[in-house]
């Protein structure tokens, strides 16, 4: 009998083996070049005329971005699973809902569990050279951040192009030539770059993860006109609803399709660095970013399609070119997807589900029925943006028709208090911008929330002030065919009623069968610290936060 079991568990075990090497025969095993812009929302000028309407994008321009959609796949429904960079990132490198992260779930105090598997250290184990630039999963330590911290970081060449205004405008005012100015910072990309190839002394195939934040505020004001030659008024009846067509804006707006024109100009570099090196062919190149555009109404920590929806596209080793995917995707299908192809079998858990089918695809339109839905929320971004370090708790259900929010919290200020904002404060524009650090924390200052503040009574834009910063109800419903912007609540329109149910009865099931401690869990640990439910490893507990601009 004995003989008989440990044939069994013999059989059993060679059975799972070959199977697992037939898996890893199976992956494509391509070089991985992830392109991913802090607060880089859907702006690229291959998503031009996508919406049918004039947009932002009629005025941005992206050649190399626009290259490697043509050559590969644009995915015209592609969502964070979170709008605020901590907790969409967790989300992104473990491939779970943002909620299942632990303290990874959260900006300030967030601190990596180890416990969970990321795909950089899972694709580092199955044979691959990895590193990164810059930006990845900014607090935590070297023993437990999610790519496995500065051991595999090439930045020695510079850390200029994460603040590309900013670092261009010193240099001229130093006496550089714009020319000069720009060539210097697009060194540092292609020399960072080259060392972490240089350093791949035994030919593995590679993950190179460049995640630079120059679209994260702040930028140099007037910078878009001046760096990149964007008239800020070509912008004029192109923006959407929810931002004031009015100089101070459009000039703002302006200003941050500059960044992503740097960023654009970063692809450029490491395209040609591939090409020259004869891996182009070779590499699954991906790009996207970790929600939309900041300090903007409507944009990052909202569910609204401007702070969830986001620019992807990838170009795939022989891979057809020149196909518009309209399957929703989100930034979670990443980690399996590069799983697969490294060969690495997915734990168990995952929202995420991989892309690879999508980007073998010949097809294009809807390839797969199932991809029709997203789920995206948040719990907490600045962490004194609420009286008592409260978070403002949001979940939604995108489909193809409808947004559908629940506000679990609505009598809580979404966008944090009103500090220093008084009914009669009336000053000058450029003084109220100091005061938008500290007012409706939760949005990043800016021109543009300035603006808005300082024409909070003004009968033209209450309403957007009111939208914008004021209570939310419980639930929140947008027909995205009649108001594509989602700035009319249609969720008390009876008309709309049942469509409301059934979508609130998806989302809760979705969230009850995920484990969301926001609907499954009481107390809540998002409540209060530690924010968890305390099944953190030593590991995760031992980190601590970095610099300000990498942590937002």
């Amino acid at each position: 009998m004995n003989f008989i079991k440990k044939l069994f568990l013999s059989l059993l075990a060679f059975m799972l083996l070959n199977s697992c090497i037939k898996a890893e025969e199976a992956a494509p095993r391509w070089n991985i070049l992830f392109i991913f812009a802090d607060d880089y929302g859907r702006y690229a000028s291959c998503y031009k005329g996508i919406d049918g309407r004039p947009t932002i994008n009629d005025v941005v321009k992206t050649p190399n971005i626009d290259r490697v959609a043509r050559e590969g796949v644009l995915f015209k429904n592609a969502f964070v699973n979170s709008p605020s960079c901590t907790p969409c990132r967790s989300s992104m490198l473990s491939g779970r809902y943002f909620f299942n992260t632990g303290r990874g779930a959260i900006l300030n105090g967030a601190i990596w569990d180890s416990s969970i598997p990321t795909y950089p250290l899972m694709v580092r184990d199955s044979g691959y050279h990895i590193g990164k630039s810059y930006k990845v999963w900014s607090p935590g330590t070297p023993a437990d951040a999610p790519f496995g911290g500065q051991q595999y970081a090439y930045e020695k060449a510079g850390r200029a192009p994460n603040n590309f205004s900013e670092e261009v405008t010193s240099r001229i005012e130093k006496g550089a030539s714009l020319e000069q100015a720009r060539q210097e910072i697009l060194s540092q990309v292609n020399k960072n770059f080259e060392d972490f190839y240089a350093a791949n002394q035994q030919a593995k195939p590679w993950h190179y993860f460049l995640g630079v934040t120059t679209t994260h505020r702040t930028w140099v004001k007037g910078s878009g006109k001046k760096l990149w030659n964007i008239e800020p008024d070509s912008l004029q009846g192109k923006l959407p609803k929810f931002l004031p067509d009015v100089p101070e804006v459009r000039e703002d707006v302006a200003d941050y399709l500059g960044e992503c024109q740097a960023v654009d100009a970063y692809v450029g570099v490491l395209i040609k660095q591939l090409e020259e090196k004869k891996q182009l062919d070779r590499t699954l190149i991906i790009i996207s970013g970790d929600h939309g555009m900041p300090g903007v109404p409507s944009g990052k920590c909202n569910l609204y399609d401007h702070g969830v929806g986001i620019a992807m596209v990838a170009r795939v080793p022989g891979g057809k070119g020149g196909r518009i995917i309209n399957d929703f995707v989100k930034l979670p299908d990443l980690a399996p997807t590069f799983m697969e192809v490294a060969g690495v079998k997915p734990p168990e858990g995952l929202y995420g589900k991989t892309l690879l089918p999508l980007l073998r695809s010949e097809k294009e339109g809807q390839i797969d029925p199932s991809r029709n839905w997203v789920i995206t929320g948040r719990e907490r971004h600045v962490g004194a943006a609420r009286e008592g370090n409260l978070p403002y708790p949001m979940r939604a259900l995108r489909t193809p028709e409808f947004v559908y929010i629940r506000n679990f919290e609505p009598d809580r200020m979404p966008l944090g208090s009103a500090k220093n904002i008084t009914e009669t404060q009336t000053p000058d524009f450029n003084s109220l911008q100091n005061v938008t650090y500290t007012a409706f924390a939760d949005m990043d200052a800016s021109p543009t929330k300035a603006w808005l503040i300082h024409h909070r009574n003004d009968p033209k834009w209450k309403w957007l002030y009111d939208f914008t910063f004021g209570k939310r109800p419980a639930e929140e419903l947008y027909d995205i065919a009649n108001d594509p912007d989602q700035v009319n609540n249609v969720a008390l329109n009876p008309k709309y009623s049942e469509t409301k149910a059934n979508l609130s009865s998806q989302l809760m099931k979705s969230l009850t069968a995920a484990k969301d401690p926001r609907v499954t869990s009481n107390p809540v640990p998002f409540e209060h610290p530690p924010f968890t439910d305390g099944n953190e490893t030593k590991a995760g507990k031992a980190g601590k936060a970095t610099n300000k601009k990498d942590s937002k």
